[in-house]
């Protein structure tokens, strides 16, 4: 307990140090946020303030993770997934940057590299890891396992993708992806700690970076997290559940990635079908919430509740598999 909270305060405070310097460098370097021309009016006004902060918590968790490995192959490689798919939206961030446009790499272009990053993955799992079988995962409320068999690969691509994409998506208001992040992070710490598990450190490493980056990304942010902030927190909360085994935990704690996700696939099939009609006023969700005319602060406000009450749920699951 007293190494993870070192985890926790090491991270918090190296965030805290180099956050403002990096904030400043990203504005000489006029790296600035472009903003979607069809969103919200309100966000106009954020145009220009800087993206690609995700760097910067990407910078403590892992100075800070080094401390904490101690040669842990499953450690290893949840932060090798955290730092890869972090750096898939370091070059999306780039190039919106370089070209001053709102859309960075083309769709086909992420996901060839996600599918790379996550072939990765279970090569590592096969070379490395080869005599545990992460195929058998916990259901929640249940006592027993159930193995995935044949169907376990393209389930952990549909994990890894699914979750980092949806996070993705998240990050859309201030504080928002950050904060829900947090919160599942410290689930996922709870349940590392109980299993005895040096990936509660690692767990440890991003709530004190995440609570550090919060203090300039809270509305109204002085940075904001980009895709390579985003991309990393989706691999690091992907890896984390598929190594421990709790994927589907993710579906309770996670619930607002899957919301945000589902408000957009709902929205683009039914404009489909309906020939033009929304079901949203605009997606994903958040936005749909702002253009009710909620407060940008009361919509996340909100999702850190639901995703609280969520969590706790996650932890009474759990209690079935402790």
């Amino acid at each position: 307990m007293e190494k993870l909270i070192y985890s926790v305060v090491i991270s918090f405070v190296i965030n805290t140090l180099i956050c403002p310097f990096m904030i400043r460098y990203l504005q000489i370097l006029k790296f600035g946020q472009n903003i979607r021309t069809d969103g919200p009016k309100s966000h106009l006004k954020k145009a220009n303030t800087p993206t690609m902060g995700g760097i910067i918590f990407l910078i403590s968790m892992t100075v800070t993770s080094l401390f904490f490995l101690y040669g842990n192959l499953e450690c290893i490689l949840v932060l090798l997934t955290t730092i890869g798919f972090g750096l898939i939206g370091f070059v999306d961030d780039f190039i919106k940057i370089l070209k001053k446009r709102s859309l960075g790499l083309r769709a086909y272009q992420k996901i060839i590299l996600q599918i790379l990053m996550v072939a990765f993955f279970l090569f590592y799992l096969h070379k490395f890891l080869p005599n545990t079988d992460y195929s058998m995962i916990y259901i929640p409320f249940v006592h027993d396992k159930f193995k995935l068999g044949i169907f376990f690969v393209p389930f952990i691509f549909l994990v890894l993708i699914g979750t980092v994409n949806s996070i993705n998506l998240t990050d859309g208001l201030d504080g928002l992806a950050a904060g829900v992040t947090v919160l599942v992070a410290i689930f996922f710490m709870y349940v590392a700690l109980k299993f005895n598990n040096p990936l509660c450190f690692i767990a440890g490493t991003v709530v004190g970076s995440l609570l550090s980056f919060l203090l300039f990304n809270l509305y109204p942010a002085k940075v904001f997290m980009g895709d390579a902030g985003a991309f990393a927190l989706g691999g690091f909360v992907a890896s984390i559940a598929i190594i421990l085994r709790m994927p589907l935990f993710l579906i309770i704690v996670g619930i607002i990635y899957v919301v945000e996700s589902l408000s957009v696939m709902l929205q683009v099939f039914y404009f489909k079908i309906s020939h033009g009609k929304r079901i949203f006023k605009m997606a994903p969700l958040h936005h749909h919430f702002e253009l009710c005319g909620w407060p940008e602060t009361k919509v996340v406000a909100v999702f850190y509740f639901v995703t609280a009450i969520m969590c706790l749920i996650g932890l009474s699951a759990f209690k079935f598999i402790s």
